[in-house]
């Protein structure tokens, strides 16, 4: 395990890593907490042997968006300097080169839902909300939300979460696509579990290369997306995982993968 002041980082099982965001009360985005957060992700980009993250909070709440105590003290430029550094952020945990799992109890709110928005998957709590609130503060979304949004939830559905500024439940989350997964509040540490497991599970060489085709693909012609989808395929020809995974089968057993 690993630790700043606000963030820590656990193993949970070969593969599997728990980053918590823990600063009391509500996770407010200030600069501690985006400091503490990219010496996490940095170490976390490096981690040859992780296989999923989970991202989760300590309390009550995901997180709250920007600490709008810190910015009302805060001068233009200061305010130029740092908000590209809370979007550097959110780029880190969308650029890990495998899955990321956001677990989102309570509010996720502005840059906490940017948060969000940049993992692969989202599963809330029944109970929780999650929206992008900027534009009643008089700003927009400065961290990706404009631009993940859309790609997630379709055009039509991101203009009306940001220009309404609204909080929306669960259910309306995964009604529009944004929540992957809605469960009790009480099972949500144990369904990012579940589903982080299912894919640490997988082969990992296979799933870090599936989503450097998906992400690397997504704004390619078809055929060029082709043509990158066969490059990555030619990445997992001749890994011990996969003749592992032909004995396995051959065998009737679970495979055994080691990454390489």
């Amino acid at each position: 395990m690993s630790a700043t002041r606000w963030v820590r980082v656990e193993t949970k099982a070969e593969g599997l890593r728990v980053l918590t965001l823990d600063k009391p009360p509500v996770n407010a985005l200030g600069r501690e907490l985006v400091e503490d957060l990219g010496r996490a992700l940095a170490d976390l980009a490096d981690d040859r042997h992780a296989r999923c993250l989970i991202v989760r909070s300590g309390g009550a709440h995901f997180c709250a968006g920007a600490d709008l105590k810190e910015r009302q003290g805060m001068a233009l430029d200061e305010v130029r300097a740092f908000v590209p550094k809370l979007a550097g952020i959110c780029n880190a945990i969308a650029g890990l080169p495998y899955p990321s799992i956001a677990s989102v109890r309570g509010t996720a709110a502005g840059g906490g839902c940017e948060l969000a928005l940049a993992c692969d998957l989202r599963i809330l709590a029944d109970d929780a909300k999650i929206g992008l609130r900027e534009t009643a503060l008089a700003i927009l979304p400065g961290a990706g939300g404009t631009q993940r949004l859309p790609r997630i939830a379709g055009v039509a559905k991101a203009k009306r979460w940001i220009f309404t500024a609204k909080l929306f439940d669960a259910a309306q989350a995964k009604a529009d696509g944004v929540a992957d997964e809605v469960v009790p509040a009480a099972a949500l540490d144990d369904a990012a579990l579940t589903v982080a497991e299912t894919i640490a599970a997988n082969g990992p060489v296979a799933v870090r290369l599936a989503k450097r085709a998906i992400e690397g693909g997504f704004d390619l012609t078809l055929a060029d997306g082709l043509a990158l989808e066969w490059q990555c395929y030619e990445g997992v020809l001749g890994t011990k995982d996969r003749d592992e995974a032909l004995r396995a089968f051959a065998e009737k057993r679970a495979p055994k993968f080691e990454g390489r």
